[in-house]
């Protein structure tokens, strides 16, 4: 069990360093269009979307992505948990 709780956990570490480099990149114009813009935005975005549909931007500031980051470390906070039962 613990090969493959290590495995999930770097993988969802990995996920959010995708997820904080897909949002740098809005600060740097046509970044977004770039072949590596459109590979993070295919994996990103799905699972950004239904944080922006829930939360709006304040003013021009968008905290979906800050969210969605704190809900990814939480639930894998609740997988070491589940994984430490075992």
């Amino acid at each position: 069990m613990g090969a493959l709780q290590d495995i999930i956990i770097r993988l969802a570490e990995l996920y959010s360093v995708a997820i904080i480099i897909y949002i740098l990149m809005s600060w740097f114009p046509g970044s977004r269009d770039s072949s590596i813009g459109r590979f993070l935005a295919g994996i990103v975005e799905p699972y950004l979307e239904p944080f922006r549909s829930i939360i709006p931007p304040i003013g021009m500031i968008d905290i979906s992505a800050l969210v969605a980051i704190i809900t990814l470390r939480l639930a894998m906070s609740g997988l070491h948990v589940l994984f430490g039962m075992f």
